[in-house]
């Protein structure tokens, strides 16, 4: 009776198996059929594009120098870049850039514990993107957050983000960030 029953219980589930490898082609034939979005091409994305690569850097923290880096990769087949500082410390933030229709956002993964969202807007300069707070979660009222990002594009092997963080009824002065490529 027990060589039985464990007998038809091997049968039982040889046939499960068997289903699911049958079912699993059809599964992603239905993910193959899907039309994605178009890939963003505009002139702004391209320059974020070529911040792709590992940068070393350094920032002023308590009025001292103290070293950064910054990890810039595509992702989601080249529809967002995901933009990472100081990957594995205790502060790693990670900022994903991506297109919504025609406006291009930054969601920025705050070591504040909020994800504010940024909008591209008009930037002071020709080298430089620019971008403004328009949303964004677990931002109670009245709380601090980052609020601006200017990218400086310097050459192709350096760039410079200055960080606004802002806080009511507080003057806090933007963080600037010097990197060079890492080669």
């Amino acid at each position: 009776m027990k060589n039985a029953f464990l007998f038809a219980l091997s049968l039982l589930l040889t046939f499960a198996v068997a289903a699911a490898q049958t079912q699993a082609p059809a599964q992603m034939k239905q993910h193959e059929d899907v039309k994605p979005a178009d890939a963003p091409h505009s002139a702004e994305w391209q320059k974020l594009s070529s911040l792709v690569g590992l940068w070393e850097g350094t920032v002023e923290m308590e009025g001292k120098p103290a070293p950064t880096t910054v990890e810039v990769r595509m992702t989601g087949d080249n529809s967002a870049i995901m933009h990472v500082i100081d990957k594995g410390g205790p502060y790693e933030m990670v900022t994903m850039f991506h297109p919504d229709g025609q406006n291009l956002l930054a969601t920025h993964y705050c070591s504040a514990h909020n994800q504010p969202r940024l909008k591209l807007t008009a930037a002071p300069a020709p080298n430089q993107l620019a971008f403004d707070f328009m949303d964004g979660t677990n931002i109670a009222p009245g709380a601090g957050h980052m609020a601006h990002l200017v990218i400086t594009f310097v050459d192709a092997d350096h760039h410079d983000e200055t960080w606004t963080y802002t806080e009511p009824g507080k003057s806090i002065p933007p963080t600037t960030f010097h990197y060079a490529r890492k080669k």
